[in-house]
């Protein structure tokens, strides 16, 4: 069953670590970066590549919106009114390509990796410590070379005009999400955080009217507790939504960009095959989720979705979970698999194969490039578009190799997600064999009825239930009261029986 990421505040306990390692042994996640890697990286923090065309944006208030305790900060971001009406956004990215030199050890290493890789003991991160969170990193107080995109938006939240350049910035705050959300509700924000939430809002209005779709489940969170590592459960806050849609926003100027230019590299989503929706009708049925004649899925999936945040000023606490609803969202997760890049140069993608479903647009990944190695090439892709140049020759040679490289790394870190939540919670669980749980059914196999995934309210738990092969199926999206049969971190998954 597809789970939201963990995130990790405090783990503990031998067994555990003894786990996790040798999950990143079986994995292949590289320890740490060879010398000469760490040398060219420790070189370019000192005097970073000079590009050209830069601009001095050092003026401009910018502030980064993260978890507490993050370092790898990709984005800043400055919202403004424009003259007249609607609004400006000024996003930068972290420009990598200004301490990357293609061809060098550090490029061929970002290469092998791909991607971040997040773990409870730590991360296996895409760039040496020295860049990424670093001197490529926006942090506060600090002048980086970034990409700066400038995004006009008329008074409804439409993108009317998009522009990127080289910059030199400067941030000036390093907010989280929870603060932002305290001081929105409290109408203590200033301006600019006032438009993230307007902008936000108007452009989660454009996402519904094309037919988009965000699921909003609520995510498992480890916490210290008592000297040892808890879980809980954490619905996202709007304001993740609000900062999300700006992302968002500028993946789909990206594209905009590269699909004019004629050359790029698109994030793609399929829509999703009459099968699996009508799988979903007869789930909602089961369930008894209201989805009325002539609504689309991802209508019935924002209904839901809502529900599950937190209200007005309510980031304490447990979300609300109603055990149908957070059911069936579990149940739509499956109609957002297969995901991919699709390259063009020259020829024009076919429309149906480049958009991506969950979005209903076109969309690129180009604003995490100290965590995702795709993100470089779409920024040099986006830089030429907009200057209606040539490509640069080392980005053109890359393209074609990078969505299997993109793939591998993907399924790497998907593996590893996976599976350390599962260490996770059987650490948690492991002495507590035998005790019997409050929960509820959230999904049950097609092929076999009487097994199934049940998610306990207290801990914030999931794990496989399987009840007499011989007797009725697992009733879906009901309460079930489950004794707890195994957990051991690197022995044995936590596993279920109906009590």
């Amino acid at each position: 069953m597809p789970r939201r990421p963990i995130h990790v505040s405090g783990t503990g306990g031998a067994e555990l670590r003894a786990a996790l390692h040798e999950l990143r042994r079986e994995l292949d996640l590289p320890a740490a970066f060879p010398q000469a890697v760490r040398e060219e990286a420790e070189q370019a923090a000192a005097h970073h590549r000079p590009l050209p065309d830069a601009v001095d944006a050092t003026d401009l208030p910018l502030f980064t919106i993260d978890p507490p305790g993050a370092a790898d900060l990709d984005q800043a971001m400055f919202l403004d009114r424009r003259p007249g009406g609607g609004f400006r956004v000024y996003y930068a990215i972290a420009d990598v390509a200004a301490f990357v030199v293609p061809g060098g050890a550090l490029d061929a290493e970002t290469h092998r990796r791909g991607m971040t890789v997040y773990l409870p003991d730590g991360r296996v991160p895409l760039h040496p410590e020295v860049l990424g969170e670093g001197a490529a990193s926006l942090l506060p107080d600090r002048d980086r070379p970034a990409l700066l995109y400038q995004m006009d938006l008329d008074e409804f939240g439409e993108l009317v005009f998009t522009h990127v350049r080289r910059a030199l910035v400067r941030s000036r705050a390093r907010l989280d999400y929870a603060g932002v959300q305290r001081e929105l509700d409290s109408g203590a924000a200033e301006e600019p955080l006032t438009l993230l939430r307007d902008i936000g809002l108007l452009r989660q209005e454009l996402e519904q009217a094309r037919g988009g779709i965000s699921l909003d489940v609520p995510e498992q969170v480890v916490v210290p507790r008592d000297g040892r590592c808890a879980l809980a459960y954490r619905a996202p806050l709007p304001v993740d939504g609000w900062n999300a849609q700006i992302s968002l926003m500028t993946g789909m100027a990206a594209a905009d960009l590269m699909l004019t230019a004629g050359t790029g590299i698109l994030r793609t989503l399929p829509t999703a095959p009459d099968g699996a929706v009508k799988r979903l009708r007869r789930v909602a049925h089961a369930l008894d989720v209201d989805w009325p004649h002539g609504t689309s899925y991802a209508d019935v999936v924002r209904s839901l979705s809502a529900a599950q945040r937190p209200g007005e000023g309510g980031s304490g606490g447990p979300p609300p979970i109603e055990p149908r609803h957070a059911a069936f969202l579990q149940e739509c997760t499956g109609l957002l698999r297969g995901a991919g890049y699709t390259v063009f140069d020259g020829d024009p993608p076919d429309p149906a194969e480049a958009r991506h479903a969950a979005l209903a647009d076109d969309y690129a990944h180009c604003t995490a490039p100290l965590r995702r190695l795709v993100d470089r090439y779409t920024g040099e892709l986006c830089l030429a578009a907009a200057e209606g140049a040539e490509p640069p020759e080392w980005v053109r040679a890359a393209l074609d190799a990078l969505p299997a490289e993109m793939a591998g790394a993907a399924a790497r870190a998907r593996r590893a997600e996976r599976e350390s939540v599962d260490l996770v919670e059987a650490a948690v669980m492991s002495d507590r064999v035998g005790e019997v749980f409050d929960g509820f059914v959230v999904e049950v196999r097609e092929d076999a009825p009487t097994r199934g995934t049940v998610q306990l309210r207290e801990p914030a738990v999931v794990g496989r239930v399987d009840t007499d092969p011989y007797g009725p199926a697992l009733p879906l999206g009901d309460p079930l009261r489950v004794r707890l049969l195994a957990a051991g971190p690197g022995r044995e998954k936590v596993r279920f029986a109906p009590a």
